[in-house]
């Protein structure tokens, strides 16, 4: 059968190609769920089986932006425990968070993943680590909503094994065993992870933290995730604290205690790395580990600044997360282009910190890199999936900016006139086709009530 090719013209074009190749004016072609052809000027003539020609005259077409770290879960509980710390704010919300059920983590999985897609996000991720006693299937819940939605998806299925009284932060009730952790972990790979190409869903392994998993489960952990050859994801150096409990519980900093663990590689990537010294930032360039950088999150929880500038100095990957929304409550990937560009300037660095175009490839070909993905995602070229936006730059918010990628960072949140993932259309003139927005809204609200009635008992 012939592919069915969709055909965009006159648009502005950043590829975020190694060479960072632009057009003022220029084409793309879609063919099935596959880039065939980008450049400049009109698409070439001749096209057969072209289903549909979009004039992207005022507009800027992009990959499409990869969300590398969340926990969807969190959508329910946004608003909560506003002026904490990381610590004071996770012991005010595991007790709340540990009563989170299957249709709970549904709703939330649905609100997070629809306010990314509406802002130009095609890959979304979840680190989900929070699996009470008896509430159902929830990394099913959190999958089935990432594939309703229509965008790619990891699953970084998570889990903690310290609870409370280990030594840990979450409630014992809401922990798992080592053994049931890892065997859980194992079944959600077996079930869900597609390593395709063009792969929608694969899942990752994912031990919450230092602080509330054991030695044994990051040690188990990376060597279940190199037997089954998927991706190891946690949070690493994210405040002072963090680094404190490090040293006293393992004698030495976050960094040297996940290398003595087999966390540090090519299949690894940590969310946050705030407080990392010269010798970590080498450790994660020598080993090509990877960091997902969350400006917001860590602005709102004031842990500090990440040292990016000297990250990608380094050589270390570095995409771009929101993390989960009760601390970066907006839920959106497209205002981290520009939160990472303007808090990384409030560094040594200063003005010479990140650029526009710097702080683009964060969201999406590092992104790519981050989740593994780099030669199927995070820029337009031939033979690529076809997951791109059209990002709307001519209205009163930015006509008045020559530049099309300083103007998509530098400016007020652009509306998406078209996203595709893997060649379909998931939003069309800034909203969603795949799902019901104001059903979703209905049902996260209803749930939200529903897990506040439920944590107000206890």
């Amino acid at each position: 059968m012939a592919a069915s090719r969709i055909v965009i013209e006159n648009c502005a074009i950043a590829t975020v190609d190694a060479d960072d190749t632009e057009y003022a004016s220029g084409y793309i072609v879609v063919a099935d769920n596959r880039i065939e052809s980008v450049g400049a000027g009109q698409a070439p003539a001749g096209l057969e089986n072209v289903v549909r020609r979009i004039d992207g005259t005022g507009h800027l077409a992009t990959p499409g932006l990869i969300n590398t770290h969340h926990h969807f879960y969190q959508w329910i509980t946004r608003g909560l425990a506003t002026d904490h710390n990381l610590f004071n704010w996770l012991v005010a919300l595991y007790p709340t968070w540990a009563r989170i059920d299957e249709p709970m983590a549904r709703a939330a999985a649905q609100g997070s993943l629809a306010m990314m897609a509406r802002g130009g996000v095609t890959t979304a991720m979840d680190h989900h680590y929070v699996y009470p006693r008896g509430t159902g299937d929830l990394s099913g819940a959190i999958i089935g909503a990432a594939s309703e939605m229509g965008v790619r998806f990891t699953l970084a299925r998570g889990s903690m094994d310290r609870g409370k009284s280990a030594g840990g932060l979450p409630p014992d009730f809401a922990v798992e065993s080592l053994e049931g952790a890892l065997a859980a972990t194992e079944e959600t790979i077996d079930k869900h992870h597609d390593a395709s190409f063009d792969a929608m869903t694969q899942v990752a392994v994912a031990p919450c933290s230092p602080f509330s998993v054991s030695t044994e489960l990051l040690r188990q952990g990376a060597e279940l995730a190199r037997r089954k050859n998927v991706r190891l994801h946690t949070h690493g150096s994210e405040t002072v604290e963090e680094e404190e409990f490090c040293k006293e519980l393992f004698g030495m900093g976050p960094t040297d205690y996940f290398e003595s663990t087999g966390w540090l590689g090519q299949d690894v990537w940590m969310a946050h790395c705030v407080h990392m010294n010269d010798s970590d930032i080498a450790a994660f360039g020598r080993t090509g580990t990877g960091v997902a950088h969350c400006p917001s999150s860590n602005a709102r929880l004031g842990a500090g600044i990440a040292r990016v500038p000297d990250m990608l100095k380094a050589g270390v990957p570095v995409g771009l997360g929101v993390d989960g929304t009760a601390s970066n409550e907006s839920g959106e990937l497209h205002t981290e282009l520009r939160n990472a560009l303007l808090v990384n300037r409030l560094g040594p660095h200063r003005e010479a910190a990140l650029n526009a175009r710097q702080a683009l490839r964060l969201g999406t070909y590092g992104g790519a890199q981050v989740l593994g993905r780099a030669e199927q995602i995070g820029s337009l070229e031939a033979g690529k999936l076809a997951d791109l936006v059209l990002w709307k730059l001519d209205t009163l918010a930015h006509s008045s900016i020559a530049d099309p990628v300083i103007a998509l960072v530098f400016g007020a949140a652009a509306p998406v006139s078209l996203s595709l993932v893997n060649g379909k259309t998931v939003v069309e003139d800034n909203h969603l086709t795949t799902v019901d927005e104001d059903a979703i809204a209905r049902s996260v609200r209803d749930e939200a009530q529903r897990l506040a009635r439920i944590a107000a008992q206890d």
